[in-house]
């Protein structure tokens, strides 16, 4: 028989069980599960929605609302809910167990009020970017079948560093640069403020809360002029040292080549470290971003599709 109901102390371990049986693409660890959703401050266990077969979770959906804002200055997102993961195992698909566990969770962050409901895009602990079609194509379906639209699809990319050496042409970008009055450099202590600051009001504030928690200065190059007007770091998700990103340069500096020299500038760092790839999970294909990371020699690794069901 099976029960759905509301997480409970217990559950966790034959959770991250049936978790990596079913998205054997991208197994989970007992710390992470800890970290980024019983330690969340917006967790709520009401939300996450278990399967329960025999005593065993046999499938779950996490639905999250913000009761805590994001980042200082941000608000509560109030009519914004989140679905960062959903699975069922593989012995109990077929007979509607997913689109109940889905529904749950709509209903829970619909009753919370929420009239946008994303999947997987929820910072700053998201699994994924979205739905993997080409991996899990039952689970986007679902997604599909149960009004999630397809708002737009970012991809991972990751380059080998085994080789790589700074282009010459970087170098000679990056002189002709200084010469005009740029510079480029890890920051200094008390530029951390202003990046924070630039990373979080350009951008988004999910960056400037990335820089935030980093703090390597080692690991962070800028572009600065009169004031920071670029960044690119590495190692500030989960602490892992090859996950390159946040990377931004102001609009106003674009094509310039600012981005270019940062970019490379700091996979010489990466490399100085003796690390073999540069990675990271979300950007535009097709963007300025996207063919400047395929110029760098980056290829594509997955395609997702960030989606929405709107009330």
């Amino acid at each position: 028989m099976v029960t759905v109901r509301a997480f409970a102390s217990g559950d966790e371990i034959s959770l991250i069980d049936a978790w990596n049986q079913s998205m054997p693409g991208d197994p989970t660890t007992s710390g992470w599960f800890r970290d980024c959703v019983l330690l969340d401050p917006n967790f709520d266990p009401e939300g996450l929605r278990v399967a329960v077969i025999d005593g065993r979770v046999a499938g779950c959906a996490y639905a999250v609302r913000r009761l805590t804002p994001l980042a200082p200055g941000t608000d509560l997102e109030p009519e914004t809910g989140w679905i960062p993961f959903f699975f069922v195992a593989p012995e109990h698909r077929g007979a509607g167990l997913g689109r109940r566990l889905l529904g749950e969770a709509v209903a829970f962050l619909e009753a919370q009020g929420r009239t946008r409901i994303d999947f997987s895009s929820y910072t700053p602990n998201y699994v994924l970017p979205g739905a993997d079609a080409a991996l899990y194509p039952d689970g986007f379906r679902l997604l599909g079948g149960l009004g999630f639209e397809t708002l737009y699809s970012p991809v991972a990319m990751d380059r080998t560093l085994v080789g790589y050496v700074t282009p010459a042409e970087v170098h000679a970008l990056r002189a002709k640069r200084e010469s005009e009055g740029y510079a480029f450099r890890s920051p200094r202590e008390g530029e951390l403020p202003e990046l924070i600051r630039f990373a979080a009001d350009v951008f988004n504030p999910d960056w400037g809360e990335a820089i935030r928690q980093h703090r390597d200065t080692k690991r962070m190059m800028i572009a600065k002029k009169a004031e920071i007007v670029g960044f690119a770091l590495y190692g500030a998700y989960r602490g892992i040292p090859e996950r390159f990103g946040p990377f931004g340069v102001d609009p106003g500096e674009r094509g310039t080549g600012l981005g270019k020299i940062l970019l490379h500038l700091t996979m010489t760092m990466m490399r100085a470290e003796a690390l073999h790839s540069s990675w990271f999970l979300w950007t535009g294909e097709a963007g300025p971003a996207g063919h400047l990371y395929t110029r760098a020699g980056y290829e594509v690794t997955r395609r997702f599709h960030v989606m929405r069901r709107s009330a």
